[in-house]
């Protein structure tokens, strides 16, 4: 019989919203069993309370946002994979601002901070949810497909494919839930060059600075278009890796880093289910929208 688990003491994280740009402090506290995951926003009046839960998903448009009562948390899709990643079910996270911070792109400082105050267990049992049928989601328009069977334990096969030269088919694997600090939490998001204008012009990537994420170059950019880049994301110069296919910023932690990071997001959106499962998820091309549709079809499960 396994206990919930909390941590052993508050501990925060810094920094700038990827997409609205605020500057903020998440801090995670300790928290009482059988209260799950909630975020409290420190900045409002009465310090509301919005829980993290997949009927609370409201937005999947580049992050999952969240909202209870008219009170928003932008982008939490990160931090809900490390919760799970470190083994927590109940912690209450402050936060005084409407987006965490971004950090690197990925989980790993996160899950480091949440295991360098430790993991306690608590007097209560830890609720999973053990699948004992297949489910499937299926979004045609997009072409995805999503998959729980029954199994032992909890595991995932992503596989992803992008209409590129660069960035070609890429799979990736997580056998084991203890696994994702090493082979998972690293990995971080990514975007395409084409991409980086329009989000600006939708008022996205406020926070983005070319440190969290890695960004695929398709096809060659003009010297002007590559200095109005810098210049936006406020450096001095930007060149593209051409035998890499991306800009010359970063380096891949991993050959598959984009199939990992979109098993990062995966586990983050299915961790609103609000239990742990038991069972094996395969996913074809997963996102945001379909994440958080098929973990309502699970939720719908456990009634």
């Amino acid at each position: 019989m396994e206990k919930q688990c909390t941590i052993g003491n508050s501990v925060s994280i810094s920094g700038t919203g990827l997409h609205t740009g605020q500057k903020g402090t998440l801090t995670f506290n300790p928290s009482d069993p059988d209260t799950g995951i909630r975020f409290r926003r420190i900045d409002l009046q009465n310090r509301p309370i919005v829980e993290a839960k997949v009927e609370n998903v409201v937005d999947t448009s580049r992050g999952t946002t969240i909202a209870q009562n008219g009170v928003r948390i932008f982008t939490i899709e990160h931090i809900m994979a490390a919760i799970r990643g470190a083994g927590i079910d109940n912690v209450l996270i402050d936060i005084d601002a409407e987006e965490p911070p971004i950090d690197d792109g990925s989980a790993v400082n996160m899950i480091n901070a949440l295991k360098s105050v430790g993991v306690i267990e608590q007097n209560a049992e830890r609720r999973y949810f053990k699948v004992e049928k297949k489910t499937t989601y299926i979004n045609e328009k997009v072409g995805c497909e999503l998959v729980i069977e029954p199994a032992d334990k909890f595991s995932i096969d992503v596989k992803v494919e992008y209409d590129s030269k660069v960035l070609h088919t890429q799979e990736a694997h997580l056998g084991n839930i203890a696994d994702f600090e090493k082979e998972i939490a690293p990995c971080r998001t990514f975007v395409f060059f084409h991409e980086l204008e329009m989000l600006l012009k939708m008022n996205l990537i406020k926070g983005g600075d070319l440190s969290n994420a890695v960004v695929f170059v398709e096809k060659d950019a003009a010297d002007e278009e590559l200095r109005r880049v810098a210049a936006i994301f406020h450096r001095e110069t930007v060149g593209i890796r051409k035998e890499r296919g991306m800009l010359n910023n970063t380096d891949l932690r991993f050959e598959n880093e984009p199939a990992r990071h979109k098993l990062l997001d995966l586990i983050g959106d299915l961790t609103l289910v609000g239990r742990p499962l038991i069972g094996h998820v395969t996913a074809y091309k997963p996102g945001h929208f379909a994440n958080t549709e098929f973990a309502k079809e699970i939720k719908n499960q456990i009634g």
